[in-house]
């Protein structure tokens, strides 16, 4: 089985203010606040740990390795800032005719949780399929495969919403995993697609490859593991910091930007509930995350500029 790339060192950057709440259909919430310090959000330190994860992201595991054994580490680092800057010009072309903003910061982020926090290792990437002009998850921003236990596996699809609205964030993740479900009418050509594509085999070594097989497509005359799907959803929102609030002390400033946080995300628990209750959703997991900013629209932007530079 594959390990996470994305260590639980990550979740150090963050406050957990919500933990595991208990969503609709035992569907789980967590909340996580960046680091406050002098009476701002550590982006500075969000900045650095991204850049250091970006290659676990832009890249194969199969071509990280290669790299590293050759010791090409200045190689490696240029070409995941290269492949994040082609995604991103990409992804400028596709929004020009959807009208909506681009997500780069968001399906970054999402990674990560999935990968230190649920403990699901990435499959791949829309950035890997995106730049290698394939098409194999319609829709989503990543894949992911959980271990449940040693005979349940779920494959994650995530799906990723930064809107300075909360609601209409909520209301837009949950629009997108409708879509993608209805155009995913014949699901098991999907991981027929996929097992059999040349990007998974150049992805994972020939045994790695061997084992994933096994877990999308099991066998029922074998009774050997069981394979479902679920969804990892990320939401970022604007949280409008007031003078007021800026002119507390250090700690008075942490306790009340925390609090309202939290009050806030509570406040919105029944619109995610309402969402998970509707009839298409019915049998799938959720896990959902959803961090705060400060000024989204200025922070997403400089934060994917300095990863990418």
């Amino acid at each position: 089985m594959i390990e996470p790339s994305i260590k639980d060192e990550f979740l150090d950057l963050f406050y957990a203010d919500i933990v595991d709440l208990e969503l609709e259909n035992s569907n789980r919430l967590n909340v996580f606040t960046l680091r406050i310090s002098n009476n701002s959000f550590a982006y500075s330190d969000l900045v650095e740990h991204l850049g250091n994860k970006l290659y676990h992201f832009a890249l194969s595991r199969n071509e990280i390795k290669v790299l590293k054994e050759s010791d090409q580490l200045n190689t490696l680092i240029r070409k995941s800032k290269e492949k994040l800057v082609d995604y991103i010009e990409r992804e400028k072309e596709e929004k020009k005719l959807t009208g909506t903003e681009g997500g780069e910061l968001g399906e970054l982020l999402l990674y990560c949780l999935l990968e230190c926090h649920l403990k699901a290792p990435k499959i791949l990437t829309k950035l890997e399929i995106k730049t290698s002009q394939q098409k194999y998850v319609n829709g989503a921003d990543g894949v992911h495969l959980l271990k449940v236990n040693e005979k349940d596996y779920q494959l994650i699809f995530g799906e990723s919403k930064l809107h300075a609205d909360l609601t209409q964030g909520i209301y837009k993740a949950f629009e997108s995993i409708g879509t993608l479900l209805e155009n995913r009418s014949k699901k098991l050509n999907f991981e027929i697609d996929l097992v059999n594509s040349q990007l998974l085999k150049d992805t994972f070594d020939d045994q790695t490859y061997n084992t994933i097989k096994k877990i999308l497509l099991p066998s029922a005359r074998e009774d050997a593991t069981n394979m479902d799907y679920s969804f990892g959803i990320f939401l970022g929102f604007d949280l409008a910091i007031t003078e007021e609030e800026l002119k507390k002390k250090n700690s008075d400033f942490r306790d009340a930007v925390r609090a309202r946080i939290k009050k806030e995300i509570e406040e919105k628990v029944e619109s995610i509930n309402f969402q998970i209750r509707k009839e298409h959703f019915t049998g799938y997991n959720f896990y959902l995350y959803i961090i705060p900013f400060s000024d989204l629209a200025k922070n997403r932007l400089e934060i994917i500029k300095s990863i990418s530079e």
